[in-house]
């Protein structure tokens, strides 16, 4: 099991020249905070949700994002044609699993997809080990297990699918199922500002897109979102002030370096 560098700036120069475009079919809660991040870091953002259209869009983007937080069934299907572009067009996809595991219509939605070969799955504890089959989920979309204890179920998950797995806590886990990496740092407030995961979840599926090792560059990914975590927080006032401050922090990454 290996530490990434907390900032890799090779990763990082990477991302900003690609620039990449991350169509992202998301919760109905966070698509501006969403966008915002990925601007901030150097991506760009699309947020396609027709069916046809997100078909065809996913052809066009170099990742898609899949985020069933506030998933319906008109959503379903438009989330499935989206899959089925990026697929035709061998174009990278991200499943971000929210609240897996304790609603049926969620929990069979994604196991249907999981098949369809995700290239990367980004959750908490719980939902990665309720999307493995091992438990019924968390607490809504808040986790009711550690990180490290879901290591196991992210290895196996990823052994399965053939999607490199991420359990995200107070330290993330980036497996293939044979490699591991760990990503420590960040703060707290992370996990009081809604959306900082399903922001993290289109880093994930921007970092898909890059040249290179994609475990790595996954990691690099999930390090930058801890690395401006902590900046935000030891200039923030309290939660409004850090929303903004993660925003700064992140299109500063790498200046001062």
């Amino acid at each position: 099991m290996m530490q990434p560098d907390p900032l890799d700036l090779s990763v990082l120069h990477s991302f900003r020249r690609c620039s990449p475009l991350v169509h992202c079919m998301t919760n109905d809660v966070v698509p501006a905070f969403t966008a915002n991040i990925l601007l901030a870091l150097g991506a760009s953002p699309a947020m396609v949700t027709e069916p046809d259209e997100a078909e065809q869009f996913a052809g066009i983007a170099d990742a898609l994002l899949i985020n069933v937080g506030t998933l319906t069934a008109l959503q379903a299907q438009a989330m499935c044609r989206g899959i089925d572009g990026a697929l035709a067009a061998g174009t990278p996809w991200v499943l971000d699993p929210v609240a897996v595991g304790g609603l049926t219509f969620r929990s069979d939605f994604c196991q249907h997809i999981i098949k369809l070969k995700p290239t990367a799955i980004r959750g908490n504890a719980s939902e990665i080990i309720a999307l493995a089959g091992l438990s019924r989920g968390g607490r809504g979309v808040d986790s009711t297990d550690s990180a490290a204890s879901a290591l196991p179920a992210a290895q196996q998950l990823a052994q399965q699918t053939g999607a490199i797995v991420v359990v995200t806590g107070e330290v993330d886990y980036v497996t293939d199922g044979l490699r591991t990496r760990t990503v420590a740092g960040g703060s707290i407030l992370l996990t009081r500002v809604v959306g900082t995961g399903c922001a993290l979840s289109a880093v994930v599926a921007a970092c898909c897109a890059l040249p290179g090792d994609r475990l790595d560059n996954i990691a690099a990914g999930c390090g930058f979102m801890k690395h401006a975590g902590l900046l935000a927080a030891q200039q923030s006032q309290g939660l409004g002030s850090f929303a903004v401050g993660l925003l700064d922090a992140l299109s500063a990454l790498g200046e001062s370096a």
